[in-house]
């Protein structure tokens, strides 16, 4: 939903898409930016059903402006992504599901998760990789997640990026890897501000880049 991610978002399917068609092609898209504090707000105060009318909102319009699939950039609001897909009445590409199939397929089977409070301890996002893709989600622990939580909305949502911040976050996946985990998912749109594969021991999965390759892979079926 912020800005930070939109970018890595818009560069990855740009490139994708360049890289499959060659030439000067390039993704032929319409992007809905929202104000990120009005969903902020939305969420602080757990009032998921006007988040989702605002994002079904947008949804119609791009409907509307010729839009013929549907991606939600970001993994917490897929906590509305039935209602968003319901308003838009074209298909929704879930974030969880190229990231489940890229573990499947990695041989991974006990994963460790890491996003906001709100991916990591409500259950939208785990029951889907567990029923779907037979998957056993570990998530931090109290203190953990909201070290997690705190960095991605005070900072990496403005685009701050610290050592601090990603020594914390080496640290929270080295008790998880400790505990069992065999891989990491990288489970909000902005953590690959901060981590990627040299910060841990495991396999990292970014669902940013996982998500932006599997529309293009949609877009261009």
């Amino acid at each position: 939903m912020s800005w930070q991610s939109t970018e890595l978002y818009y560069r990855a399917i740009n490139e994708a898409v360049a890289a499959r068609l060659g030439g000067h092609h390039s993704a032929d898209l319409l992007l809905a930016s929202v104000d990120f504090a009005e969903i902020e707000a939305l969420q602080a105060s757990g009032d998921w059903d006007a988040a989702a009318r605002l994002l079904g909102d947008r949804a119609r319009g791009l409907v509307a402006a010729g839009a013929d699939l549907l991606v939600l950039c970001t993994n917490t609001m897929h906590l509305v992504a039935p209602e968003i897909e319901r308003a838009a009445g074209i298909p929704l590409l879930h974030i969880a599901d190229p990231t489940g199939e890229a573990l499947v397929a990695g041989g991974h089977r006990r994963v460790a998760l890491l996003g906001t409070r709100f991916t990591m301890e409500r259950d939208f996002y785990r029951s889907r990789l567990v029923t779907r893709y037979g998957l056993d989600v570990l998530i931090p622990d109290a203190d953990d997640r909201d070290t997690v939580h705190r960095v991605i909305y005070d900072e990496l949502v403005h685009g701050i990026v610290t050592d601090p911040a990603r020594d914390a976050y080496r640290d929270v996946i080295a008790r998880l890897v400790a505990a069992g985990a065999d891989s990491v998912i990288l489970g909000c749109t902005e953590i690959t501000l901060l981590i990627g594969p040299d910060d841990v021991s495991v396999p990292v999965f970014d669902t940013t880049a996982l998500h932006a390759a599997a529309a293009v892979d949609a877009a261009l079926a």
